[in-house]
Order: C-alpha cells, then structure tokens, then sequence
C-alpha cells in the first residue's frame, strides 16, 4: 500500500516556485495575493494562515484583509474593485465560508477573471470545460497532481466521486473525463453508494462525514483520495474514510491530514505565479526574448 504524501510532493512543488518567482523578480515581476476573510471561523483562519505562510516561503507578497462578520456586501464589493485596480495585485480570493446576509455568488462574479486564482468565476470554469484553462480549480488541480506525480493512471478507469460541489466534485469530474475516466457522481441522495463504491478503482470522497467509506465498500487494490475534513471532540482531524481498515484495502491512499490539503495550497501559489505572468505578459515575453 502506497502512501499519496501531498505534504512531501507540496513541498517540492513549492521549491520549483521558489526558484520560478526568484526568477520573476529578476524581471521585475513581484506575484501578488491579497485574500479577504470574514468574521470569525476558526477553520477558515488556519486555512489562510497557511495560505499566507505559504506565500512567505515562496516570497510571492501577500495581504489578508480580515473583516468584521457584520460587513456589508457593498463594502467587500468595493473592497474586491480596488484590488481588481491594484497592479501590484495578480490573484484575489475571498475566503469561503460567508456569513449569511453575503451572496457568495455576488462577489465571485466582481473579481476579475484574470485575477480569479480559485478559478471560481464562470468564465474561468467555462475556460476549464473547453480543456484550454486560464488557471485550474486548487483542490481538483492538487488531486490530478497527486496522480501524475505517483503514476495513478486514470484513462479507462472507473472513478467514483462522492461529492457534487462547485469547489471539488463537478470540476474534478470534468478534469478526469477530459483525460478519459468513466465517472460516477454521488451525493447525499445517492442509493445504494456501497454498491457504487465496490465497482471503482478509484473512489475520491469530499464530505466532511467522518468514517463515510468503511473497508467492506471497497474492492482489493482500490486507490483512495480523501479529502474531507471534521474534527472529532479531542480536536483530532479526521477524513471521510476509515483510514486504519480501508488502507489495508487499497493499493493506494491519501492521508489526512497531509494529503489533499497541502496540495490544494501548493496550486493557488501555482496559480498566483502563472497570473503574475499574465499580467505582465509583455515585460515577461521581452526579458525571454533578450536572454535568449
């Protein structure tokens, strides 16, 4: 059984886009990442600490706008036009979950596409269908990497997703048909998912329902990618799957935490540089030009 290390593989991808942005700033080009985050979720805090301690070790220059949970709407829409305006700035995400009086939709529809590095925007999913993206969706991107990376081939594969959002399931769906998987989506109402489940040779879960995937769900030498996340009442962080019985199945598996996770980090950095690029396109292609 093969341990999917997304810590390790994060780690050497962060060092190949150290040296790239050392690069770029030889050029002249500094990637910038401003994140804004709202109220008090503690998760959500972790998550863009890591985010923002990420951007350090690479040396892209981040800004985290921490904001009362009693923000108005107009207010972070004003907020997310001034960065769409700042040249310094090449990505911009707003930190998911929102309070409630917040349409989610509202604000990923004001960022500019081409600073869209959580390539939520439609005109960057859209980009994404047609197979020639602007930028990648950071989970489902983490998830493809970890199979390139590991030698997980996926073409002809049966491939169970359980999980249908807009962030992991649909876009990771599309991304593994365009390299010719044969999926199956569940979800909540899905029936019989046991039954589901036994037929795939590879099962990708993203719930947040602590022991979802049992070893008797599963078929011998099974590859499994675990990306949900709950805490059990010691605080412990614990995935979809029964890790301890299921391993003994699979041929392959992502630990949690330390598999998905970091990888997800790893392609918003990776989006944030190729932005970058983007936005300096001319100065990028001349200075290319000149040492060549």
């Amino acid at each position: 059984m093969k341990i999917l290390d997304g810590k390790k593989l994060s780690q050497e991808i962060k060092a190949e886009l150290k040296t790239e942005v050392l690069e770029l700033k030889e050029k002249g080009i500094v990637p910038g990442l401003s994140v804004i985050i709202v109220g008090n979720d503690e998760a959500s805090k972790i998550y863009v600490r890591n985010k923002k301690r990420a951007c350090e070790e690479v040396g892209i220059c981040s800004q985290v706008y921490e904001l009362e949970e009693s923000v108005s709407e107009e207010d972070l829409l004003t907020l997310i036009e001034k960065i769409n305006k700042d040249e310094k700035v090449h990505g911009v995400l707003v930190q998911l979950p929102l309070p409630k009086h917040i349409n989610e939709t509202n604000l990923i529809l004001a960022i500019d596409p081409k600073k869209d590095v959580d390539c939520f925007h439609p005109e960057n999913l859209g980009k994404m269908f047609l197979n020639c993206p602007r930028f990648l969706p950071c989970t489902p991107a983490g998830i493809m990497e970890i199979f390139e990376k590991y030698k997980i081939e996926v073409s002809g594969k049966d491939i169970v997703i359980i999980g249908k959002s807009n962030i992991v399931g649909k876009p990771l769906a599309f991304m593994l048909m365009n390299q010719d998987a044969t999926l199956t989506i569940c979800h909540a109402k899905t029936k019989n998912l046991k039954e589901k489940c036994l037929k795939a040779d590879i099962i990708i879960t993203a719930t947040g329902e602590t022991g979802l995937i049992t070893s008797d769900m599963v078929k011998k030498d099974v590859v499994i990618v675990d990306i949900g996340m709950s805490r059990d009442d010691a605080g412990k962080v614990l995935g979809d799957v029964d890790f301890s019985e299921v391993s003994k199945m699979a041929s392959a598996i992502t630990p949690v935490p330390g598999g998905v996770g970091p990888m997800t980090i790893a392609m918003l950095l990776r989006n944030s540089v190729q932005s970058a690029k983007i936005h300096n396109l001319r100065k990028y292609e001349s200075n290319e030009s000149t040492n060549s």
